[in-house]
């Protein structure tokens, strides 16, 4: 059975074989036959990868050229007109890593607001303030979060199920804990123990895209770019901690990383400020302070 896809997808797809196969019609001075597909080598296809780059064609849409040549050539193969197993060690270009840009503390503090205010229902604007001051105050994934059940109501501190069952304490700020117990006082349904603590408007588990949508509809009242999703206010969280100072190796335990590199990935902060996080933690910084 083949892949039911889209019309644009489909026209993508014929257009990257096009140009593969008008590549390699260049390149050996004909029309490539079946033989000349099923004996194509390494170095043909990392040709023709070079002469995309050459182009213009960006990062993502060379990878996609090649995901549709490489299942083409597996069709070919699946139907037995002939086989080449080097198409399957052709690696994709590495796409950029791309990640939602934190806001300013001033929207970020706004959009709380404006979540409340702007609900069909009173309840339902608590409960989305209390989600997103919780996703922005401890910096929670939006799953983990959604995954919390009433019992998890947290006090001082919030034990928190991350990736790879991995358990982490987070400190959680009164601000959070006022949000949470003014939401759950107005929340309609009985939240039992062993139920879940953020529910929807039937009263079941809060779906991950009831939240996603709510920011979809605040961005624009608020003039806040499509970068600003839930998972925005876990980055906005770790760029605020680190623009006051905070350190990197404790901001990547509050954010159940397990190294460095992937906390660094979520701050976003200018040259100046870094430089000014240095002069104000490091040692020999202080030290040259007081000469």
């Amino acid at each position: 059975m083949e892949k039911r896809v889209s019309r644009h997808t489909l026209s993508a797809y014929t257009a990257d074989l096009s140009g593969f196969l008008d590549f390699l019609t260049g390149y050996h001075g004909r029309p490539p036959s079946i033989n000349d597909l099923s004996e194509a080598r390494f170095m043909d296809f990392r040709a023709w990868l070079a002469r995309q780059a050459a182009d213009g064609l960006g990062t993502a849409s060379r990878a996609r050229a090649l995901s549709g040549v490489r299942n083409f050539f597996r069709w070919l193969d699946r139907s037995g007109r002939m086989h080449n197993p080097t198409i399957g060690l052709m690696q994709a270009p590495k796409l950029p890593t791309r990640l939602p840009k934190p806001l300013t503390e001033g929207d970020a503090a706004s959009l709380l607001t404006t979540a409340e205010e702007w609900a069909d229902e009173a309840w339902i604007g608590k409960r989305d303030r209390a989600l997103f001051t919780l996703l922005y105050g401890c910096g929670l994934r939006i799953d983990e979060a959604l995954s919390l059940n009433r019992s998890d109501m947290p006090d001082e501190t919030l034990l928190v199920t991350g990736k790879g069952r991995k358990q982490r304490m987070i400190p959680v700020l009164p601000v959070v804990r006022e949000a949470l117990e003014s939401y759950v006082a107005a929340c309609p349904y009985a939240l039992a123990a062993d139920g879940p603590l953020f529910v929807g408007s039937r009263g079941g588990r809060l779906n991950a895209s009831i939240a996603q949508k709510r920011m979809r509809d605040l961005r624009p009242l608020m003039g806040l770019p499509d970068t600003a999703t839930p998972h925005a206010l876990r980055h906005s969280f770790a760029t605020h901690l680190l623009a006051d100072g905070s350190d990197l190796r404790a901001i990547q335990d509050l954010l159940g990383h397990a190294s460095l590199s992937s906390t660094q990935l979520y701050t976003d902060l200018d040259p100046e400020q870094m430089l000014g996080i240095y002069e104000n933690a490091h040692p020999r910084a202080r030290t040259k302070k007081t000469e």
